[in-house]
């Protein structure tokens, strides 16, 4: 089994939805973000430009990974950048492109670029989203390469470090706040069958967390301020334990960082950029 590489560069149809504020609040919650940003309604969380932006990604995501790989693909990597805050109330309009293909040893990469532009025409996000697609093997690689966010190995001593818990209940709320239904992250039997050791927490539900890291240690709490959220998801997180991110400065403005959980790194090649206050 492998990808159909003659589809990258198909754009396709665009999606217009808003940026819901109860939602948004709602996100904010299952996350356990208490940034007064989110609660007053100022802001929605940055990670939660993937919720009026799902539909999109998904006409890609079907038309290039074939329905018997689904039970076996995870999230990779993300990288979004913010040319403008998300604000509740605003509506987006948004298109994806299959961008890329990289085929491993272990496994596939499929990677998506989202595009979303305001009312007026203005980019307001820009995603790079890579699904890895366990076992596939076969076929070739193809597309251009995406932006990249490693972590440099001249990084310093950290500047922050800062702490959530994953409560119980995380997958749950998360699934019904983000939209993301995924059996993976709410069905231990499921999960158990394809390989995992149980249910695992949502990829982005853990960036999120990394989010809520930066913009309280790096950005003065203001989530605006952030330009680029990237991360690598290398291990899954487990219900019950912390995420732990430790956020090195790199200049200019820009934050290199990881993320361990029980022991084990399940963040690499964190990158944030933050603007000036």
């Amino acid at each position: 089994m492998a990808l159909p590489i003659e589809k990258l560069g198909t754009r396709y149809a665009e999606r217009t939805d808003t940026i819901d504020p109860d939602r948004a609040k709602a996100y904010a919650a299952a996350t356990n973000d208490d940034n007064p940003a989110y609660e007053s309604g100022k802001y929605a969380p940055p990670i939660f430009g993937v919720v009026p932006t799902w539909d999109a990604m998904l006409l890609a995501a079907a038309d290039v990974i074939p329905p018997d790989a689904l039970p076996f693909i995870v999230h990779g990597e993300q990288d979004m950048h913010f040319h403008q805050p998300l604000v509740p109330g605003a509506e987006l309009t948004t298109a994806a492109e299959a961008h890329s293909v990289r085929v491993g040893r272990s496994g596939t990469r499929f990677t998506t670029r989202i595009v979303s532009n305001d009312v007026d025409g203005r980019t307001v996000m820009e995603v790079f989203s890579t699904t890895f697609i366990r076992g596939m093997s076969d076929g070739d690689s193809g597309g251009p390469d995406k932006p990249v966010h490693a972590l440099p190995p001249d990084r310093g001593e950290p500047v922050a470090t800062f702490t959530v818990h994953v409560d119980d209940d995380q997958t749950y709320r998360y699934r019904d706040a983000s939209g993301d239904t995924m059996p993976i992250h709410v069905d231990d039997a499921f999960a158990k069958s394809v390989g995992l050791p149980g249910i695992i927490v949502h990829g982005l539900c853990t960036m999120a967390m990394c989010s809520q890291a930066v913009v309280k240690t790096v950005a003065g709490g203001d989530p605006s301020r952030l330009r680029r959220l990237a991360v690598r998801f290398s291990k899954p997180v487990l219900p019950g334990n912390d995420v732990v991110t430790t956020i090195y400065d790199i200049g200019n403005g820009a934050y290199a960082f990881e993320a361990t959980s029980a022991g084990s790194t399940v963040i690499k090649d964190g990158r944030a950029e933050v603007a000036p206050a």
